[in-house]
């Protein structure tokens, strides 16, 4: 799904206990980085929230939609093979989801915690997909959590404002894999540039610029 300047975004209704807007130093970078961008291409992997649309619509931006999350978070059985001896998750079954986008196409894709809850020898197929739509100089932006952040892994997050962002609470659920290093994180870029920014949450926020 996608929509534009020109269209209504998807309105969802409020998780509860959500939490006040967070600045992030990464979005601050990113929109920086597309200071001369008139209009940018963004995917969104999350849940759809009406005030992400509505802050890439404000800037311009074409936005597609394509919530991966929800998935991998509720552990959806298609997503798993299990007729062998060890279960065998099938990321084709996930990568359905999203729209038809032209390779090279977008100025980025708003990840969140998608590579903290992929297996991770699915990770190299899946950033090399996502990189795959991105044009030169594209982003993937997202999250990484720190090893004593264990628990967290339904957590939502979205934008309030283009640097801003909301959650609704840090979680309980534990995270299924290992914390991803930042060095693990550089090997899986093509390019090899990836942006850290700490935070207080627990989460480092990274920008994957190819």
């Amino acid at each position: 799904m996608s929509v534009n300047a020109n269209q209504e975004g998807v309105t969802r209704p409020a998780p509860p206990g959500g939490k006040p807007a967070t600045p992030s130093r990464a979005l601050e970078w990113l929109w920086q980085h597309f200071s001369s961008v008139s209009y940018p291409q963004i995917l969104d992997c999350g849940r759809v929230r009406q005030s992400t649309v509505d802050a890439l619509l404000g800037r311009g931006s074409k936005v597609y939609l394509a919530d991966l999350l929800t998935p991998l978070q509720r552990a959806e059985p298609a997503l798993w093979d299990r007729s062998g001896k060890h279960p065998l998750f099938l990321l084709a079954e996930l990568l359905k989801q999203l729209p038809d986008i032209p390779p090279a196409s977008l100025s980025a894709v708003f990840c969140w915690h998608l590579l903290d809850l992929v297996p991770r020898d699915a990770l190299p197929t899946l950033v090399g997909r996502m990189s795959s739509l991105l044009g030169p100089g594209g982003v993937l932006f997202g999250f990484l959590r720190e090893p004593y952040l264990a628990q967290g892994a339904e957590a939502a997050w979205w934008l309030e404002g283009l640097t801003t962002l909301g959650n609704n609470g840090q979680g309980k659920e534990p995270f299924p894999y290992p914390v991803l290093t930042n060095r693990e994180m550089e090997r899986l870029v093509p390019s090899g540039t990836v942006k850290t920014f700490l935070t207080r949450s627990g989460r480092r926020e990274i920008l994957a610029v190819k």
